[in-house]
């Protein structure tokens, strides 16, 4: 009986083994060097066939709370712990160490992005969702900019009409954008909002308030509206991961107004926080299968879907998303699916 547990025991230990392996690509190296302009999508990929899988390989250490805080200069090695396969980092601090936020020199500002640091500036122009249309019509617009001018930009003075918090130093300009409505469901999902810039307050009277545009992405014009601030940090470092639950939607939309989608684009998704989505979680993109005829049968049949690539959400409200495209095998397009991974 002994001899009949021991051999299941060792049994389950080689199936686990054998599990976690097959995460790891068959040429992966055993060693790899960090350099400056790594990425950690890029490294995960040299080792693992499911790069966002990357902080499961600590999963058993929960001392670790970010996995993603990697150096350039720092080896990552395959090794194994109890049987188990691990990566592990060595820091040059006298030996191989887990892979953990421990105390060191370099700024954390210094550690290697999750994707390229270019591909984050997209991230600043995905704009908001607003839940509640009216919030948006409520809010204060700009009536005009100085000398009588329709449009400004940075370093110019605008004036807006509107009720202004006056304890709020500087606003967000944002222009009205498309509104969603959900089409699985039917429900109202939210209106995009654009980011135009920011501006401070200078002075108000009556309920005319004077500001000075500070920073524009696109000329500030009458109309658009003055919000406060999100107070969300835009990070280049997340935790890649599976969604809790599963994930059945569809890419509503493009900021940039564009239709056919490639790697680093922004794009707007259906599901959102009431969905169990969170930021870092990784979608699989899949085209719609194509219609085509059946000439035996007679008759026309739809193909199964096909995967196409792979975003990674970075910024979620109550019933949208924002994600950003990881990879694309495909040229990607508004409507297509997004799944689990």
């Amino acid at each position: 009986m002994r001899k009949t547990l021991l051999g299941l025991l060792l049994l389950s230990m080689s199936i686990l083994v054998q599990a976690q392996e097959s995460v790891f690509r068959e040429n992966h190296p055993e060693r790899y060097q960090v350099v400056r302009g790594d990425t950690l999508w890029d490294i995960a990929g040299r080792f693992l066939n499911l790069p966002w899988k990357w902080p499961e390989i600590w999963h058993a250490n929960p001392q670790i709370n970010n996995p993603h805080l990697i150096y350039p200069g720092d080896i990552i090695s395959l090794v194994y712990i109890d049987g188990q396969p691990r990566l592990m980092v060595d820091r040059g601090q006298g030996g191989t160490i887990k892979l953990s936020p421990t105390v060191r020199s370099s700024a954390v500002a210094e550690a290697i992005p999750t994707i390229p640091l270019e591909a984050i500036n997209a991230f600043l122009n995905a704009g908001r969702i607003m839940d509640d249309a009216e919030q948006l019509e409520a809010a204060p617009y700009v009536i005009g900019g100085e000398a009588e001018s329709v449009v400004a930009g940075a370093g110019n003075r605008v004036y807006a009409r509107g009720d202004i918090d006056e304890t709020i130093p500087a606003f967000g300009l944002y222009r009205r954008g498309k509104a969603y409505t959900d089409p699985q469901s039917g429900d109202f999902l939210g209106i995009h909002a654009q980011e135009i810039g920011n501006a401070d307050v200078l002075a108000t009277e009556r309920d005319i308030t004077t500001l000075m545009v500070t920073r524009s992405r696109q000329e500030v014009r009458i109309g658009d509206r003055l919000l406060e601030t999100e107070e969300r940090a835009v990070a280049s470092t997340f935790f890649p991961s599976d969604p809790e639950d599963e994930i059945d939607g569809l890419i509503l939309d493009v900021p940039n107004g564009v239709t056919q989608i490639g790697q680093y684009d922004v794009v707007i998704l259906n599901k959102g926080a009431r969905d169990n989505l969170q930021e870092g979680n990784v979608l699989a993109i899949y085209k719609t299968g194509e219609v085509v005829r059946d000439r035996v049968q007679n008759e026309r049949v739809q193909l199964p879907d096909e995967r196409a690539g792979l975003l990674m959400v970075f910024r979620v409200y109550d019933r949208m998303s924002y994600g950003i495209v990881l990879n694309a095998q495909r040229q990607l397009a508004i409507m297509d699916k997004i799944r689990n991974p």
